[in-house]
C-alpha cells in the first residue's frame, strides 16, 4: 500500500539511486574466497556498460554520490572511452574524471542525496521515473545467487520496468516483462526496444511481479505456513 502504482507514459528517463563506491570506499577488495582480491564497487560494473546511452534512443540518469568527501578540481577525460578501453577506465583517477567521462557519453548525473533527501522524495524520484537501469556490484555477479534490490522492487511496485544486471538463475523471478535482467550490452538496449513498444503492458508487469513475489503479507503468510508443516 505504501508505494501505490503510478503510471506515467511521458516519463522520459531511466534511472536510478546509486552509491559509486561501497561501503568501504574507494579501493574496495574483497576476496573470493580462492586467494583472489577483486574491487568490489558499483564503479566497476557501470564504467563497463558507459557507452550504453550511444547506443540506445532511451535517456538514462544516475543519481550518485560522485565526489562525496573529495573536492572538485578540474580534470580532462581521456579523448574516448569504447568497451575495449573500458579496463583503463576503471583504473581511479578522481570522481571529477568520472563524472565527465559519464557526462561525455551521454548519461544525465543527479546527485544522490538530492534524490534521496527524504522519504517522500525519493518516492517521488523513483515514481517519475520511467523505469530503472541499474549495474550490481561485481559480488553480486559472483555469488549467482539471483540477488535483487529492494530499491528495484520500489520501482517495480509503482509500476516502473526494471532493466537489472543479472545476478544468477532463479526458479521464481520472471525474465522479459515487466523485468528484464541483463548480461550484455546488446540486451540492455534490447530490453529497452521491448518496454518502449508497448510500456503499459510492462508497467503493469512489473507491478504484478511487486505484488507475487515481494508483498509482505503474502510472503509472511507464506514462510509462516511453511514453518507450520
Amino acid at each position: 500500500e505504501s508505494w501505490p502504482f503510478h503510471f506515467v507514459p511521458k516519463s522520459e528517463a531511466f534511472t536510478t539511486i546509486s552509491s559509486w563506491w561501497g561501503g568501504g570506499g574507494k579501493g574496495e577488495f574483497i576476496t573470493d574466497g580462492k586467494g583472489t582480491l577483486y574491487e568490489n564497487n558499483k564503479r566497476v560494473t557501470f564504467l563497463q556498460y558507459v557507452t550504453l546511452p550511444r547506443l540506445t534512443p532511451q535517456p538514462l540518469e544516475l543519481a550518485l554520490n560522485l565526489g562525496e568527501g573529495e573536492s572538485e578540481e578540474d580534470f580532462e577525460a581521456p579523448p574516448e572511452i569504447t568497451e575495449s578501453h573500458v579496463s583503463d577506465v576503471t583504473d581511479y583517477v578522481s570522481d571529477a574524471v568520472d563524472r565527465s567521462i559519464l557526462i561525455k557519453h551521454g548519461w544525465r548525473l543527479r546527485d544522490a542525496y538530492e534524490a534521496a533527501k527524504s522519504p517522500e522524495i525519493y518516492q517521488a524520484y523513483v515514481q517519475h521515473s520511467r523505469g530503472e537501469f541499474s549495474c550490481v556490484k561485481p559480488s553480486c555477479l559472483k555469488f549467482q545467487n539471483a540477488w535483487i534490490s529492494d530499491r528495484t522492487v520500489c520501482y517495480l511496485a509503482s509500476g516502473k520496468p526494471a532493466v537489472i544486471q543479472d545476478t544468477g538463475p532463479s526458479r521464481f523471478l520472471p525474465n522479459g516483462e515487466g523485468m528484464f535482467r541483463f548480461s550484455t550490452m546488446d540486451e540492455v538496449v534490447e530490453a529497452f526496444s521491448a518496454i518502449n513498444s508497448d510500456y503499459k503492458k510492462h508497467c503493469m508487469a512489473a507491478r504484478e511481479i511487486a505484488e507475487t513475489y515481494f508483498d509482505a503479507k503474502r510472503i509472511t503468510g507464506e514462510i509462516l505456513n511453511r514453518c507450520g508443516s
